[in-house]
């Protein structure tokens, strides 16, 4: 499975790209979201400088059809409302591509996590081409199970290393010490932790904002 970050430039008819450009330094995090065929409801918290000008204009918006506050403190909000013009208007149904909520929208662009196959992210990109919007790939990875990090031999060796002490600081367990522990050789335990911390340790690189995986981003270049 792949693990995707897009960012799509929201169209400009839309009310939330006219007011998150009005108000660049608003943050619009929606926690909730269901769409429809004619209008959509959604949830979503408010945060910035300017919230009350922020919830004065959504009010007056011609598709902002019914607004209701659920929250609200000096410099964050949380509105519930119905919109003729939904948050997302594309369905990730199609790909099969489900949208990670929240999903956060900052002057004029929205940031969506999804995970699925790589098939199925190009399938959304092909459908957001569809829809006309201009996206582009932040990072994509592919994403293991924790369970396929490590075989269950490597799992039992690094918990019986963490519980017995030999990553502790100082440590209270030599890698000698940890082998007869385990009734193996000392080889084996070393080779063994050896390749399960460059499992542990690349998942954690990978995690690392700015990684990206060029190969699939390549896929996506042009737009």
């Amino acid at each position: 499975m792949a693990q995707a970050t897009l960012t799509i430039t929201m169209p400009e008819e839309v009310w939330v790209h006219q007011i998150s450009t009005a108000y660049p330094d608003a943050t619009f995090r929606v926690l909730a979201a269901v769409p429809g065929s004619e209008s959509g409801f959604a949830l979503v918290r408010i945060a910035g400088p300017e919230v009350a000008d922020v919830l004065n204009d959504m009010s007056e918006h011609p598709q902002l059809t019914e607004l209701t506050l659920v929250q609200r403190s000096e410099n964050e909000a949380t509105v519930h409302f119905e919109t003729t013009e939904p948050l997302l208007q594309f369905s990730p149904r199609e790909p099969g591509m489900p949208i990670e909520l929240p999903v956060e929208i900052r002057d004029g662009e929205a940031t969506i996590d999804v995970t699925g196959s790589r098939e199925r992210i190009a399938e959304l990109a092909d459908q957001l081409e569809r829809f006309g919007l201009r996206y582009r790939i932040e990072h994509v990875k592919e994403r293991l199970h924790e369970s396929q990090l490590l075989s269950e031999r490597q799992l039992e060796i690094v918990a019986a290393a963490v519980e017995q002490g030999y990553y502790d600081t100082p440590r209270r367990c030599s890698l000698t010490e940890l082998a007869e522990h385990l009734e193996i050789a000392k080889s084996t335990c070393s080779e063994t932790l050896h390749r399960a911390e460059e499992a542990i340790i690349k998942r954690f690189v990978e995690d690392l904002p700015g990684l990206e995986d060029e190969s699939l981003e390549g896929r996506f270049a042009a737009n």
